[in-house]
């Protein structure tokens, strides 16, 4: 029996995908939706019939929800967030959660019933079309890697801007952007439960077959672009606070310089160049720029504070570093838009709407104003180093949950010497 199935794309046209994604304001990568699974096939002569049921009604479940709204999901529209897009995410997320304590029965002790079973599953942003593995440890990865998927669309449907009662822009509440990084947080959870957990399980030769979908430089780089993104949720809870000092705002920025670095640092040498996987990229790409534009912005106007020759220079390279990495990000984000699946990007609001706004026009007026004072030889020409400030903000401690109960001495069957029990 084979341990590996891999489809190449030209085999088939199994694999759907949208020609357009709508707004986006947190990247969702393609949902991978699972192939029907026949256990009473592979483990009837090895569980109780109840058990067999069970596995079969929780996963086809799942299978059936995937398939039929994968698309409605994906094709994300601000309705969705308060009609049945918001509820169908929930309902899936659901039923993934139910399946899980059952399926990890497969695994508890080393069970060999794990290598029994063939998971397929189609993949996004891989060549393959699909992947197959006879491991249950696959398909507990390929599970918490769709609850990700799932909470980073709660998230988006959160962060799409609202036009308000009082008739200025659109704008998201407090409470969204609360919420929003609570479930960001949530989901670099599972990411760190996958990669430090599920994947040293999987054996080495199951590791090189993975689709890059479910690669560890992939899964590390959306754990750290859900942190990273919270933190720009924070810096714009900062910059609407009265009592946050420029220093608080200008380590949030800094910090999500490094978050969104290290983001592009995982998925650098990774074949992300098919279709979903690319945007992929390009969204890590643009994010990047934009968070040092903040970054640089912030630390432009503390270092102006100083009383030096020395330091308005600095402060003068820093914005003007801010206001090219700022027109640098709005290349990028319309080379994302632009990349299929095509998609948009939302009204302005938050940390962006601020800086877009703030960055030219301080730019111009700290550099009128230091030549001024300054020779232009004077003016440093490279950017100055950005501080470097630990992580603070980290994933949540998800922990796989217990196995059901249904898994008990009077459920397995005897038939792991062949005998079939019900």
């Amino acid at each position: 029996m084979g341990c590996f199935v891999s489809t190449p794309k030209d085999t088939g046209g199994k694999r759907r995908r949208p020609g357009n994604i709508g707004e986006v304001a947190v990247f969702v990568p393609g949902l991978r939706i699972p192939k029907p699974v026949d256990f009473s096939e592979s483990l009837g002569d090895h569980l109780g019939k109840s058990l067999v049921e069970r596995l079969s009604a929780l996963r086809t479940r799942i299978v059936v929800m995937a398939g039929q709204e994968a698309p409605s999901i994906t094709r994300t529209r601000r309705r969705n967030a308060t009609q049945h897009g918001g509820s169908t995410l929930g309902d899936l997320l659901q039923a993934l959660e139910d399946y899980l304590p059952v399926l990890l029965g497969l695994v508890k002790d080393g069970s060999p019933l794990q290598h029994k079973v063939q998971f397929t599953w189609i993949n996004q942003e891989d060549d393959s079309e699909e992947t197959g593995m006879y491991s249950a440890w696959y398909e507990v990865l390929s599970v918490l890697h769709l609850m990700t998927a799932l909470s980073l669309s709660q998230a988006n449907l959160l962060l799409l801007p609202r036009t308000s009662t009082d008739g200025y822009s659109p704008k998201v509440s407090e409470e969204s952007r609360r919420s929003a990084i609570d479930i960001l947080l949530k989901a670099a959870g599972y990411l760190d439960c996958a990669v430090r957990h599920i994947l040293p399980q999987l054996p080495s030769e199951h590791r090189r077959d993975l689709p890059v979908d479910l690669a560890e430089g992939v899964l590390r780089a959306l754990c750290l672009q859900a942190i990273g993104q919270s933190v720009d949720i924070q810096l714009g809870l900062a910059i609407d606070s009265t009592k946050a000092t420029l220093a608080v705002k200008r380590r949030l920025a800094c910090e999500m310089v490094k978050y969104w670095q290290q983001a592009q640092d995982n998925i650098t040498n990774l074949p992300l160049a098919n279709g979903w996987g690319e945007k992929h990229r390009l969204y890590v790409k643009w994010k990047y720029i934009e968070a040092k534009a903040a970054a640089y912005y912030y630390h432009g106007l503390i270092l102006d504070e100083g009383n030096t020759e020395k330091s308005h220079g600095m402060a003068v390279s820093a914005l003007q570093a801010a206001d090219e990495y700022l027109k640098e990000s709005k290349k990028a984000c319309e080379a994302f838009n632009t990349a299929v699946p095509i998609s948009r990007t939302p009204p302005l609001w938050g940390t962006m709407k601020y800086l877009s706004e703030k960055i030219p026009k301080d730019t111009s007026s700290k550099v009128r104003i230091n030549r001024d004072l300054y020779t232009y030889e004077k003016i440093m020409e490279t950017a100055p180093t950005l501080p470097d400030f630990a992580l603070a903000l980290k994933p949540d401690e998800y922990q796989l949950p217990d196995v059901d109960s249904l898994w008990n001495d009077e459920h397995v069957n005897k038939g792991q010497n062949g005998n079939n029990k019900d």
